[in-house]
């Protein structure tokens, strides 16, 4: 048995939040090792956010040379190359890894690639990926596990050896048909992705709707654009069983409100939710419990059961966007620091990176009714925004929710180009507690989408005059 090493602090996952602690704890002169399993970055820069947006933009060109003529452009006839989308995106990727590495060799962190696993309160095991094994034990711990994605459990579908996200951002060929089992926003993401690149594609949807945590009326636009794309989209779908195997060919049997439906593709793609990486890695030794759904229990602190551990990102249950695994290492840094900070009533935007972009922050207005709350809705069909007119963008709408008695937005949501960004303009007017006519009355340069909220909330002026 190895002898255990001692430290001030162990970082187990260099994800988001894990490697912005490592890098804060080691500039503040704390020594630090990081024990990640294979990924230098964490998951983002390598097979998630980044990779994925790449592509889509590989996409959206294949999307603009089909559409050429309708910008007064002859060209000729779109082909994909998948073999060179993948090379785009693994260079940027390759020069990530780079910045990271670099970052890393700072002074006061040492990296570890390897499997960790607890064997005592505050220890834990490394096999490291070069061979050998280690046990460290650091007078804090800091998790930042992450998740992967679901399989579900259906007839069938091991042997199948589905796509996730991360092969689907692999292939170097491009599917005949790709099923995508999911329609949530990875699920949608990737499906309209794979259609403008040539794909067949059909979306199986459990739910009654395209992205279940939106609108009705924003999914329904949703499916309608999808529709519009010659994306099929079959909703109330429940998957029974799964025959053959992605890549060679693949059937299902679904299950439908109007019966059983047999549906055959080439390639199988599940984007059917996230399961934290919390098993088998000996937290009941460590003192750390997680809920029912695996997530680790941490207290608005981001603090664990356990004295002295913390759990940052996915793996914590915090909202699975990489800026709130941002956030949850501000929270632990500052409480480090001695001043008071929490996760409770965070404001967290969020954008699916489809065509038109899907961007939304604070509440829904399905959230509004629930809740009871006495709001106002304006909406405004993004053909009324001149910069999606002079580009040619006008599919999708903007809506925002307005306390009646403040005048406060208590929401915002987008459907159409760049609105992850306009959501940030209103994001930062909500962070103000500043009343919609703020954003009505201000100057905001012409012509650009954030211009748009000008028109959005001076339609709600109009609405309440006599």
């Amino acid at each position: 048995m190895s002898a255990v090493e001692k430290i001030e602090n162990v970082v187990l996952g260099g994800g988001e939040a894990g490697k912005y602690i490592a890098w804060e704890l080691a500039k503040q002169g704390r020594p630090t090792i990081v024990i990640e399993r294979e990924l230098v970055g964490g998951s983002c820069p390598n097979i998630a956010c980044l990779p994925s947006k790449n592509v889509i933009r590989s996409a959206k060109v294949a999307d603009l040379v089909q559409h050429a003529s309708s910008y007064g452009i002859r060209a000729t006839q779109a082909t994909t190359d998948m073999a060179g989308v993948r090379q785009r995106k693994r260079e940027m990727v390759e020069g990530m890894i780079e910045i990271h590495r670099k970052r890393f060799a700072a002074p006061g962190i040492e990296f570890v690639l390897g499997e960790g696993r607890f064997v005592a309160p505050r220890t834990i095991e490394v096999h490291l990926a070069r061979g050998g094994v280690r046990r460290i034990a650091g007078e804090r711990v800091f998790l930042n596990l992450g998740t992967h994605a679901a399989i579900p459990d259906v007839s069938g579908m091991t042997a199948a050896e589905p796509l996730t996200h991360v092969g689907a951002l692999e292939l170097g060929h491009l599917p005949a048909h790709l099923i995508v089992l999911g329609g949530g926003y990875v699920g949608v993401e990737l499906a309209q992705a794979f259609r403008r690149f040539g794909s067949k594609v059909t979306i199986v949807q459990r739910g009654a709707q395209l992205l279940p945590r939106e609108d009705p009326d924003v999914a329904e636009a949703v499916h309608a654009i999808f529709e519009q794309d010659g994306i099929e989209v079959i909703r109330g779908a429940e998957t029974h069983a799964v025959e053959g195997r992605s890549g060679d060919a693949v059937r299902l049997q679904l299950r439908t409100a109007s019966g059983a439906r047999v549906l055959d593709g080439s390639d199988l793609l599940v984007a059917a939710g996230r399961t934290p990486n919390t098993r088998e890695i000996g937290l009941e030794v460590a003192g750390i419990d997680r809920d029912p759904r695996g997530f680790i229990k941490v207290d608005d602190r981001l603090r664990t059961t356990a004295p002295e551990v913390w759990a940052m990102g996915e793996c914590a249950g915090s909202p699975q966007f990489t800026h709130v695994a941002f956030d949850d290492f501000r929270v632990v840094r500052d409480n480090l620091a001695g001043k008071a900070r929490t996760t409770r009533d965070r404001l967290v935007p969020y954008c699916a990176f489809i065509d038109p972009e899907l961007g939304r922050v604070g509440l829904s207005e399905t959230d509004a009714r629930r809740l009871g709350l006495d709001v106002r809705v304006v909406r405004l069909p993004m053909t009324s925004v001149l910069r999606a007119r002079a580009i040619g963008e006008t599919r999708g709408f903007m809506k925002a929710l307005i306390d009646t008695k403040s005048d406060r937005i208590l929401g915002f949501t987008m459907l159409g180009a760049d609105a992850g960004e306009v959501i940030a303009v209103v994001q930062t007017a909500m962070l103000a507690g500043l009343p919609y006519t703020a954003l009505r009355d201000a100057i905001l340069t012409h012509p650009t989408m954030a211009e748009g909220l000008n028109v959005l909330f001076a339609n709600l002026q109009q609405e309440q005059a006599p």
